[in-house]
């Protein structure tokens, strides 16, 4: 009875875990439509996934998917616009793909004031991805505030790497 048991357990074990599939490699890498599959984004979803593959060749071609601001600024400086120039030709580029663009703020003022801040930002970005041609429909705008900072720290270097404005690629 024991042995019939163990038996059930790694027969149940060995089908629910199936049969492992090769990884890709980055020399595999798909092109990117091919990582986002036949559907197209459509505007109302209201789930969003987030397509790392395709942020990586975003990255890898436009040179960031952040721009930073200054302390209680939300105004685009020239590295900032060109940065989005690059993105928005990725976008234009790659039609099937939908953009969160993500406000973030550092630890400083009220939660309130960094989330309206946060939005400004990201707005501010997305407008000037609108200006390059990219069509406001493909774009959504979401503030994070001061809640999901990426550098941890009461001091200079911390809060200009939180003050940002990050293009989330999403289908």
């Amino acid at each position: 009875m024991h042995r019939t048991l163990i038996i059930g357990i790694a027969a149940i074990a060995l089908a629910a875990t199936g049969c492992a599939r090769k990884q890709a490699t980055p020399e595999t890498v798909p092109p990117v439509d091919e990582l986002l599959g036949s559907e197209a984004a459509a505007t109302g979803d209201v789930e969003l996934t987030e397509l790392p593959a395709a942020q990586a060749d975003l990255v890898a071609r436009a040179g960031s998917d952040t721009v930073y601001f200054g302390t209680d600024e939300y105004s685009l400086d020239s590295a900032s616009r060109a940065t989005l120039g690059a993105q928005a030709r990725w976008l234009l580029v790659n039609p099937n793909v939908r953009a969160s663009i993500e406000g973030h703020c550092d630890e400083r003022g009220t939660r309130e004031y960094n989330m309206a801040l946060g939005e400004r930002r990201a707005n501010a970005a997305r407008d000037f991805l609108v200006s390059q041609g990219v069509p406001t429909g493909r774009l959504l705008v979401t503030s994070w505030g001061k809640e999901r900072p990426i550098a941890i720290g009461s001091n200079e270097v911390a809060w200009s790497e939180n003050r940002r404005a990050v293009t989330v690629l999403v289908r």
